[in-house]
């Protein structure tokens, strides 16, 4: 599979190169304010996003989290590491640096907000008469739930001090620019990071509408405060926001335009067909080996050579004890849905370098991908019985990782038919 192999990871550049922050940041940056410039900002490519408008703007100040083991060198601009996908400690701290950083300001000041996928578990702020804990514990129950991103935010934003806008009322009467590198379906700004700094309308009967339409069994505190003592997120429109301003400057959708446009040099036709897919994710990869199967034997709905192209952000329900994030789990179901296939391999990956926990973006199958498994002795329906994609795929030295890239634009998956 060595030169399918090379092709993906090529497709796979591309798509994170589109994202990179310094060359999506430089259109967007807001007018010189008559006081301060101060930086806050969120998520696993926060310090990038950092270092590039530090490299843009010049001198500044202000505080960014990160997820452990993604910072990089900075001047001004302070970074805290902090734990994902659990929220910790370092978190809370973070938090209140946030908080310390935007505190004081004036309407002549300017806050430049830079945030990306990730900062909903970098940034644990639970509200009075709630814990650390209480916020773990809440984050563990909606990752396992299997809930959209959009339903889990809309309860996220309800048992927070920081998100859904809460972080710019606090800066306010300063003006807060938002600059965002979008993980999220739709790139709806006020779903990125649980949006710290970008209001909308969700409220607490959102939240309860969402526990009730995907059966999120939350702890017995989170679901008290929900009933009795949480206080509605501000609203977009108060006042206040009337000066702030927010732009999505990377996004899936001009990632995977990227890499069409990659394979179409190569003579490969590209189809993209959507950068907002969500479900299950084995769900959702039967569905893409269902159109590669055909495009192999019947030449349609594309003629071979093709390249299917897919973003969004994909679910994983918790099932087994296994190892492996979503695009992990995806590619296994997808390799068993090909299994003796010839001509069709794929990559699905994270495009921040980490799928879920685990140290790889993703991982490669082709139609010999689940014999192979087989071969090392691991059986591939058990493993995805039990979610774990991980070991699976690391039997076969199969495994996608690329490392941090300082960027995040969610899902990436790629599949060609030969």
């Amino acid at each position: 599979m060595t030169n399918d192999t090379d092709f993906l990871s090529a497709l796979f550049e591309a798509a994170v190169k589109a994202a990179d922050p310094a060359t999506a940041m430089a259109p967007h940056l807001p007018e010189r304010p008559k006081g301060r410039t101060v930086v806050v900002g969120a998520g696993k490519g926060a310090a990038q996003m950092a270092a590039a408008f530090e490299t843009l703007w010049g001198p500044c100040e202000g505080v960014v989290v990160t997820r452990y083991g993604y910072a990089c060198p900075i001047r001004h601009i302070r970074v805290i590491e902090a734990a994902h996908p659990v929220p910790d400690d370092a978190g809370m701290a973070a938090t209140a640096a946030l908080f310390d950083a935007v505190a004081g300001l004036g309407p002549d000041d300017l806050v430049v907000a830079l945030v990306c996928g990730g900062g909903s578990a970098l940034l644990p702020s639970p509200p009075p008469g709630l814990e650390l804990s209480d916020e773990q514990a809440l984050n563990d129950a909606l990752l396992r739930s299997g809930a959209p991103i959009g339903a889990m935010n809309a309860i996220r934003k309800q048992v927070s001090r920081i998100k859904g806008g809460r972080l710019a009322a606090a800066a306010h009467p300063a003006r807060v620019v938002s600059l965002i590198v979008s993980d999220v379906p739709g790139d709806d700004p006020a779903q990125v990071a649980s949006g710290p700094t970008v209001a909308d309308r969700t409220d607490r009967a959102a939240a309860r509408a969402a526990i009730r339409d995907y059966g999120i069994g939350l702890p017995d505190r989170i679901a008290r405060f929900l009933e009795d003592a949480a206080e509605d997120a501000p609203h977009p429109d108060d006042p206040g926001f009337a000066r702030d301003s927010v732009t999505v400057i990377a996004s899936a959708a001009r990632s995977l335009e990227a890499a069409a446009d990659l394979a179409r040099g190569q003579g490969i036709a590209a189809h993209i067909l959507s950068d907002a897919i969500e479900g299950e994710a084995r769900e959702i990869a039967r569905m893409h080996a269902a159109m590669a199967r055909e495009i192999a034997r019947n030449d349609r709905p594309f003629a071979k050579p093709a390249l299917i192209l897919s973003g969004g952000e994909t679910t994983v329900t918790l099932r087994g004890k296994g190892r492996g994030g979503r695009n992990s789990e995806f590619l296994l179901s997808f390799a068993l849905a090909i299994d003796g296939f010839d001509g069709i391999a794929a990559l699905a990956a994270d495009t921040d370098g980490i799928d879920g926990s685990e140290d790889n973006a993703g991982a490669f199958a082709d139609g010999t991908t689940a014999a192979r498994m087989r071969a090392a002795g691991i059986d591939p329906a058990a493993a995805l019985a039990d979610n774990d994609a991980y070991s699976a795929f690391q039997a076969i030295g199969a495994l996608f990782t690329p490392g941090p890239t300082g960027t995040n634009v969610n899902d990436f998956r790629a599949i060609v038919v030969r």
